[in-house]
């Protein structure tokens, strides 16, 4: 069932990745500032290292931690025994308000920032950026779907859904596109679009530190942290420290970010 799960994952995760890397190939709204080739090479190498240490120390046994919650009826699911298509939206819901506070959290705790700053150290936003983490901060994030997963009961497979879903989103608006205007002022009110997401990762905190939804927009307008993208700040992503933006493909710079002071 686990290996099942795993091998459901990576095949979305891989053809989602290509999907976006090819629609932002044909419709780009930036130009690239460095060779698209050294950013998917940095970002596929990075992404393989924390997938071989994910397997073992934080994917497999988190796996196994929510079937084994799931089989003593911890968390709200079981012990009320909810279910159906009502219940899987509800998890799905749920699931995505916890990704918005811990990636809320991420931006205004210092120690967690210490770690998530590496994704936003890339001065340029496109699909390979959300293969952009370090993995102290999957391994902390791990630790806290755990405690989700022991609150609200999902089964297995539902928990592999939600983590695909919030794959997929993040690989979409993260992408080097733009949506025309008027589906823009639609979809931004139903999910996370590459627009605003790029604003999320501006140079300028009043932008930085907001717009954190992931799959569901709602939340960043329920807990004020909705912000319009500005296209003057839209100019300057990423960090604004000079050595680390002139490295910021290095593998050294990326591994040894959260030990910036």
């Amino acid at each position: 069932m686990i290996r099942d799960v795993h091998q459901a994952k990576l095949a979305a995760f891989l053809a989602g990745l290509a999907l976006m890397y090819a629609v932002e190939s044909l419709w780009p709204v930036r130009p690239w500032e460095s060779p698209r080739w050294k950013r998917l090479g940095s970002h596929v190498l990075l992404s393989v290292i924390n997938t071989v240490l994910m397997r073992f120390t934080v994917a497999a046994p988190l796996l196994l931690f929510v079937q084994y919650a799931r089989d003593r009826g911890w968390g709200l699911g079981p012990h009320f025994g909810f279910g159906g298509p009502i219940w899987a939206i509800a998890t799905i819901f749920s699931f995505d308000l916890y990704d918005y506070w811990w990636h809320r959290i991420n931006h205004e705790w210092s120690f967690f920032w210490r770690f998530h700053r590496v994704h936003h150290m890339d001065t340029h936003v496109d699909v390979t950026t959300s293969l952009r983490f370090h993995y102290g901060e999957f391994a902390l994030s791990g630790a806290a779907k755990a405690l989700w997963a022991f609150l609200w009961g999902p089964s297995v497979a539902m928990f592999a859904l939600c983590e695909a879903l919030i794959s997929l989103t993040n690989q979409f608006h993260h992408s080097n596109i733009d949506l025309p205007d008027p589906v823009e002022k639609i979809l931004q009110w139903i999910t996370m679009t590459p627009r605003r997401h790029t604003a999320h990762h501006t140079v300028t905190l009043r932008s930085r530190n907001a717009n954190y939804a992931t799959i569901i927009a709602i939340w960043d307008k329920l807990f004020g942290t909705w912000e319009e993208p500005d296209p003057a700040e839209l100019k300057s992503l990423g960090l604004d420290f000079a050595d680390e933006r002139a490295h910021y493909l290095g593998l050294k710079t990326i591994l040894l970010g959260p030990m910036r002071t």
